[in-house]
């Protein structure tokens, strides 16, 4: 991973793990489930930011390395596993 794509991704991981910690805290103190809720879906928007960075940083190196490549079978591997990313993201 490039350097400068963990640059960006580190910190919001940072940020993620203290609202998870602060979510097990409002359930351990009874908190509205509205509240908890609401935070949740901050989380998981937080989580799709980051996965956007990861695709992101492994297009731009792996996968387009290996089109640059003249390894075809590396090329088609490649583009396999993006694609079974790509579906797997579609059933999100």
């Amino acid at each position: 991973m490039k350097q400068e794509a963990k640059n960006k991704i580190d910190p919001r991981l940072a940020r993620i793990e203290g609202q998870v910690k602060g979510i097990r805290a409002m359930v351990q103190d009874d908190r509205y489930c509205v509240d908890i809720l609401l935070q949740l879906s901050a989380v998981i928007s937080a989580l799709k930011k980051v996965e956007d960075l990861v695709m992101e940083n492994h297009l731009n190196t792996c996968v387009t390395d290996a089109l640059k490549s003249e390894d075809e079978k590396e090329s088609q591997l490649k583009i396999s596993e993006l694609m079974d990313v790509m579906a797997k993201f579609r059933r999100q």
